[in-house]
């Protein structure tokens, strides 16, 4: 079996942030910034570090800052070198030359719908992809962990967390198979499953590796759960065709879709800060103590 490189990772980004209102009436929900990076750079940076070569986000409209977080920022930059402050906190961000590139979604669709829109950049290649909203914390990062096991076992690879039995019905859900170390294989997927009728508390995190003829799929899907076309629907369908993993993740998920799991991400961050981290801390713990 070939294993092709993975070269591509698609983040869709066109979605409203509609829990974060109004907070995100007029920023993109992936530029909300937990502790003073936004969302949407630790997302690339894990993919960057799993050597992710070309950065595919779908966007929609009022994205702009996002667009130009990644960009030059000339007047800043300008500023910054006359006034002799350093660059550093920023001189990383900046993509190279036609990286990253931008697809529109015109309707919210769903996210399968989103992945599609970038089937033209992705071409015949594997391709990751990375929803910014779930926030990953550890070394090496979640991506980078699945590229290793990705290049033992090809295929199909997605990650894997267990979550409480009552939480089961908010996500997708693996239906496991064998099991090698973090490796499981995937015998059935499932789209918010009712309360009770789980395969298993695998669920699925945000983070995917898929082949690319999950593309040829989502041309023709019908719309699923929530009245969307899901992108889990279209992968179900791989499984038996092609190799199809879950990888359980070695570290901590933030979910900064959620407005508590927002603020927990900005203080377990922040804890961790050797520059922060202490003032922090004390602050913490004389607010428990009242």
């Amino acid at each position: 079996m070939t294993i092709k490189p993975l070269r591509k990772a698609v983040f869709p980004v066109a979605g409203l942030g509609t829990r974060f209102l109004p907070a995100t009436k007029a920023m993109p929900k992936e530029m909300l910034t937990v502790v003073d990076k936004p969302l949407i750079q630790y997302a690339v940076e894990e993919a960057l570090e799993a050597g992710i070569e070309q950065i595919i986000f779908v966007t929609g409209r009022n994205k702009g800052s996002l667009e130009d977080h990644f960009d030059i920022s000339y007047e800043l930059e300008d500023t910054m070198r006359a006034r002799g402050k350093s660059l550093d906190a920023i001189s990383h961000i900046r993509m190279k030359p036609g990286s990253p590139v931008y697809v529109r979604q015109q309707e919210p669709l769903g996210l399968g719908h989103a992945v599609w829109c970038a089937r033209e950049i992705v071409g015949d290649e594997p391709f990751a992809v990375l929803l910014p909203d779930e926030l990953m914390v550890g070394k090496p990062g979640f991506m980078k962990q699945m590229v290793e096991a990705y290049n033992r076992v090809g295929g199909n690879v997605i990650g894997a967390l267990e979550v409480a039995d009552s939480e089961t019905d908010k996500y997708g859900i693996i239906s496991p198979g064998a099991i090698d170390g973090r490796l499981t294989e995937v015998t059935a997927l499932v789209e918010k499953p009712k309360r009770g009728s789980a395969p298993s508390n695998l669920m699925i995190p945000g983070r995917y590796i898929l082949q690319p003829e999950v593309m040829r799929i989502l041309e023709t899907q019908e719309k699923g759960a929530g009245g969307e076309i899901q992108l889990t629907d279209a992968m179900a369908q791989l499984i038996g065709n092609q190799p199809f993993h879950g990888f359980t993740f070695d570290g901590q998920r933030y979910d900064c879709g959620d407005k508590a799991g927002y603020i927990q991400a900005n203080l377990a961050i922040a804890l961790a800060r050797d520059d922060i981290g202490p003032i922090v801390r004390e602050f913490a713990t004389n607010l428990l103590a009242r």
